[in-house]
């Protein structure tokens, strides 16, 4: 069982930055893909980045690509979303999700997930 708990999703006007952080417990945590997604208004749930459990794997939604960064640290247990440039699409719910054994972008594959942490950018 793997908990997870996002934060740092705040209220930033377009063109500013924030960094997301998700929590998570267990002391697997370096065996695990990790991910986020998003949902924003009114739309379905999307990829945005996911990271392999070493770090050595990234992959990233096209709309995010040269503005959002993954990476994590496997000895605080804590897996990172920096977003530079933020544009008032980007406005969502954001959500850290974990798996073992499927494709990085594969968001049926993530077992679990966190509660989320809103991201609002004004234009």
């Amino acid at each position: 069982q793997v908990q997870l708990v996002e934060s740092g999703g705040a209220l930033v006007q377009a063109g500013g930055s924030l960094r997301l952080s998700c929590a998570a417990s267990g002391r697997t945590f370096g065996l695990y893909t990790m991910g986020w997604f998003r949902r924003g208004p009114g739309k379905e749930r999307e990829f945005v980045a996911a990271i392999s459990g070493s770090g050595g794997t990234t992959n990233y939604a096209d709309s995010v690509k040269g503005r959002f960064t993954i990476t994590r640290d496997n000895a605080k247990d804590t897996v990172y979303l920096q977003m530079n440039s933020l544009k008032p699409e980007d406005t969502a719910t954001y959500y850290c999700a974990a798996q073992k054994w499927g494709g990085l972008r594969a968001m049926d594959e993530y077992d679990y997930w966190g509660q989320g942490t809103q991201v609002t950018v004004s234009s």
